[in-house]
Formats: C-alpha cells, structure tokens, sequence
C-alpha cells in the first residue's frame, strides 16, 4: 500500500512503469507486483503512495499514461523440479495456499494467458491447502518450456509429476 507499486493483467512482475495521469500530468513510478484489477475497463491498480503522487485519490479512477522504463530482474524465478521421472503426465505447481480466495485469485489471472488452469484442494496434517497447477502436460520439453516461461513472468514454478502430492 505505501511502495512504489501496482498491478497489471500481463506485464512480468518486476516490469517498472512511469505512470502519468493525463488529467493533471502528475507522475510517478511503479513496479508491477501483483495481477489485476480484473474490473473491465481497467488496465492498471495503483498503490495508495502512486495514486496519491498522481493525484487520483479523491476521485478513484483516472485516465493514465502508461510507458514501460525497464525491469527488476530480481523477480524473475528459477523453476523447480521435484520430480525424477521424464514422462508424463506433468503439471506445473504455481502457489499453494491456506486462503481458497487467494488461490482463486491467481488461477484468475493465469488463466489469462494459460489453459488448463485449476486449484486442488488436499488437507495436509489437518490442514487444507489450496494449489494451483497448470497441466496435465505429456512431454517433458513442453512442460519445462511453460514452467520457464512462468519463472521469466516472476512466478515460482515447480514442476511434478500429474499424481505428486506436493
């Protein structure tokens, strides 16, 4: 809420945006660290700290000017693989979570741009985890390609084999 930060539907985390209202000319920094809004007719959530810079506080909305500055490299994520095997099927592990909301949360925004997006529930010791998967992959080159892409995006990848509990 008081970073330099903000949310969009397709730039990589840690992709770094000037951001101009165009009402005002206002301006301000940011780094993309989240996904959203998923509210049509909006492109871009603003930290409280960016939109108060920018002057869009006490109405909300805004029109902005959006140019990309560069990017922080320190979101992009290594992929893991927590498996031996090198034949399907595979599926890709992207978050696990104690909240179904936040799980639901990012399957909404993966499913942007990738298919066969789910959240499985399992209990772990009495407790339910929420993950979400992307696959069933059969071949291992396709599997890692989409889990690297995730990783290039500033998502924690971890690949496993379809049935693995992890």
């Amino acid at each position: 809420m008081y970073s330099h930060t903000c949310a969009h539907k397709e730039f990589p985390f840690g992709t770094r945006l000037s951001v101009t209202n165009t009402a005002n000319f206002k301006n301000s920094e940011c780094i993309v660290n989240d996904r959203g809004p998923f509210v049509a007719g909006r492109d871009l959530d603003l930290s409280y700290t960016v939109a108060k810079e920018i002057g869009l506080i006490g109405p909300g909305t805004g029109r902005v000017m959006i140019e990309v500055i560069g990017r922080d490299n320190s979101y992009i994520k290594r992929v893991k693989v927590e498996t031996r095997e090198k034949t399907g099927p595979f599926v890709i592990q992207v978050g696990s979570f104690t909240e179904g909301v936040n799980a639901i949360r990012l399957k909404t925004a993966l499913s942007l741009e990738y298919d066969n997006v789910r959240v499985d529930e399992t209990d772990v010791n009495g407790t339910n985890y929420y993950r979400v998967r992307i696959g069933d992959y059969q071949e291992w080159k396709q599997t890692v390609d989409v889990a690297e892409k995730l990783g290039q995006e500033g998502y924690q990848a971890v690949v496993l084999k379809a049935d693995s509990e992890i």
